[in-house]
Formats: structure tokens, sequence, C-alpha cells
């Protein structure tokens, strides 16, 4: 009688993620590209964005109204208007005893202390017309300074961030009409299964729609990767290690989904040792855990190797584990801090008394009341829930969670998009 093979203990999440993003860091990105500023939304910065000059380039007004000297206000005269400055002019010396018309953004005309809104001032037509104000004016009121936003010589987008919208906007105020980026991550996938089939085929007793296809390929383009879509592979040794062996050639990265279990028809670990080197891990969370780690060689000596993940085929496990495991590997492929996003502390407005001995993520949803309801089915197969949720909660190892007591929430924004 032989003995069994003892099990190795589940690992921890944080002890994962600090394997995985230690390889990932070893082979972040080098390549670059120069993009024009308004088609890089959602890459890589390579190179800090520093600013060539003050922005606003010089004192401006913040309203539409009157330019002048607060001092010569003491009295209760009206001031006589002496010159109109638009937006996208330059006026001329204020000459003491008068005011400038102007309109938000004009340069503020040198002798001018202080802008009094339109809202304040009553104007008498005349040849020059004149304007009266009500009210306490102080030197400096609705004046933008020069340099107040940004000056010159500072670094206003650090290299290794994700450019964001507002990111671009700031890069155009500086004049910065070009930007260089990392190049996308390159990301080989494919499902493996004879049970899967497409969307729109017809649909056989014992098969399913392949749903980690759409969800995967959408998590990768959402977080900046080219994909290579080698579709789903059948449940043969020789055509698993055929797929991997095509994704290594031009990818970073393999994903696969499903097949990473021990069972007769699960062909990924025999494929992937045979192709490369492989880690099977057990990771303590739910759902999720089976997670394969390690990489596959690209072909000729000297060629390097891919990186390969391969991720649970339940539809839920697949996407936490993504969101949990591969998200951070991309970040820190391309540079960026990749830890978990800080997680927000929030009230339960449901009861989980019977909590898992592993670390449990939560479908969940903010509700009206700032409180967070639980999606009623946490089975890793109901897809919906992670549909209907707009986060996880992480609740730790064996604990129960009572009405109203403080979770740790993770917004699903945050996962995806960080």
């Amino acid at each position: 009688m032989t003995t069994p093979t003892p099990r190795a203990p589940l690992m921890p999440l944080d002890e994962a993620l600090a394997r995985l993003v230690a390889v990932a860091g070893e082979r972040s990105l080098a390549d670059t590209e120069t993009l024009p500023t308004a088609a890089a939304l959602g890459r890589v910065l390579a190179q800090a964005v520093v600013s060539a000059l003050d922005v606003p380039p010089a004192d401006n007004s913040s309203m539409d109204g009157y330019a002048l000297r607060a001092a010569d206000l003491a009295g209760d005269a009206p001031l006589p208007v002496s010159q109109r400055v638009p937006a996208g002019s330059v006026g001329t010396v204020l000459q003491p005893g008068t005011a400038a018309r102007i309109f938000t953004g004009a340069p503020i005309p040198a002798g001018a202390d202080a802008v009094v809104m339109q809202e304040q001032c009553e104007l008498t037509p005349g040849d020059p017309p004149q304007v009266r104000v009500s009210g306490q004016v102080d030197p400096g009121q609705w004046i933008r300074r020069r340099g107040e936003d940004v000056q010159h010589g500072s670094t206003v987008l650090a290299a290794g961030m994700r450019l964001t919208p507002q990111a671009l906007g700031l890069a155009a105020s500086v004049g910065a009409a070009r930007l260089q980026v990392l190049r996308r991550p390159r990301v080989g996938l494919f499902s493996t299964g004879d049970e899967l089939v497409m969307p729109g085929e017809p649909l056989p007793p014992g098969a399913i729609y392949n749903s980690n296809r759409f969800t995967l390929r959408a998590l990768l383009e959402a977080a900046g990767c080219t994909v290579e879509d080698l579709g789903i592979v059948p449940d043969r040794l020789d055509a698993t290690r055929a797929a991997l062996s095509q994704a290594a050639q031009g990818n970073d990265l393999i994903i696969t989904s499903g097949g990473v279990s021990v069972g007769e028809e699960d062909h990924l670990k025999p494929a992937v040792q045979a192709e490369g080197r492989l880690d099977l891990w057990q990771m303590a969370i739910k759902p999720g855990k089976p997670l394969a780690f390690g990489a596959v060689r690209r072909g000729a000596p000297g060629t390097g190797e891919a990186l390969f993940m391969g991720l649970p085929g339940n539809p839920v496990s697949s996407f936490v584990t993504f969101l949990l495991a591969v998200a951070p590997v991309l970040r820190a492929l391309q540079g960026m801090p990749a830890t978990l996003p800080a997680a927000q502390a929030l009230r339960a407005d449901f009861d989980w008394p019977r909590p898992d001995k592993r670390r449990e993520f939560l479908r969940a949803r903010l509700n009206a009341a700032g409180g967070l309801d639980l999606f009623p089915n946490q089975s890793s197969g109901v897809l919906t829930s992670a549909v209907w949720a707009d986060g996880l909660v992480d609740n730790p190892p064996g604990q129960a969670i009572a009405r109203g007591d403080t979770v740790r929430f993770l917004p699903l924004s945050a996962l995806v998009g960080a």
C-alpha cells in the first residue's frame, strides 16, 4: 500500500503576490514609442513630462469684470474705463484712477492689482464709460497668479504612471505635443476544454459557452495589453503544447483558463513542463484557489521565454484571480506599483455567519445608505454576481461577519483600472 503524498499547504495571497511581482519586475518592459498626446490615453508614461513654462504664463483674471487698483476705490467716485482686455490679448499699462474691462483668462494689465466681478459693478455709458464698484475690494482678489498651477522646470507627470484623460490635459497645458510611453504588454490568451463552444454556435449536450474568453480578453485590453487570442484548444497534450509554443513566440505573458486541476483531461501541467517550467500553486483564497505560474520557452536558445499564468476555469474564480494576481503582474511588467489598491472601510449590511478557512473575496455592492449588500449566491460559477457587484469584500480567513460590522471593500474600478 502506497502512502499518499502530503499536500503542500495553501499559499497566502500576499506571499503569492510577492513572488509573482518579483519575477515580473525583473522582466519589466523597456521598449518605448512616442505618440501624439491625444493618442496616449491609458498608456504608461516612459519619460517624465517636465514643464518648459509657467502655467498660467501670466497673472490673469478668474472672472469677467474690471481690473483696477484697489487703492483707487478709497472714495465713492466712479472710475473711467480706459481699455478692454479680452482673453487672448494683452492690455496696456493701466493708468492710475482708471479701470480696464477684462474677461476670464485675460492677462492682468500692468498697474492693476485686483479684479472686481461684473456683478459687483454698475456701468454708466459715456465716452469713456464709467464704472462704480460696490462692496469691499482687496488687492489680489480674482487674480490667478503666474505659475500658481505649474512652475517652469517642475515635473508634472512622473514616469511610470498610467495616463488618464486629466493627465493628457495637463501634458497639453504645458505644451507637450508628444509623449514617450512604454509599448503595450503582449499577451497570448487561450482556453482549454472540449466542453467549450463559442456564442452563436449550437450548444450540444454537456457543452457550455466560453465566457472566460470574453471576460479575460476584455480585462487584458482594459489593462492596456495587446491580445493574441488563440481561441479554444482541444483537451489533448499535443494541441496544448502547440498552443503554448505559438503563444510564446511574440508575447510577454500567456494566460489560460481551465485545465489547472489534477484531472485526467487537464493537460496544461505536463504541456507547460515540456515547453518550459511550471509551479502549480494552491492559493489560500476563495474563489480562485488553483493558480499555475511559470514560463514557456520561445524556441531557439537565447530567445528567452514568455511568462505563463494558468487561471481556474470557473468564471468567477477566473475573474477574481485575474484581479488579484494577473493585474499586479501586468503592472509590474510596466514598472508600476503592483500592490492591491487600498481597501475602504465600510459597513456590512449583511450577515456572513459561516466563513471559509481561506481568505474570501465576496461580491458586494454599495447601497444608498452607505453600507454594503451581499450578492445572495457566492458560488464560483455564478457570473451574474460579478456583474451585479461593484466591489469585493476582502474577508480574513475564518472571520464571520455580522450586520453592522466594518469590513474591507475593494472597488472593482480600482482593481481593474489601477
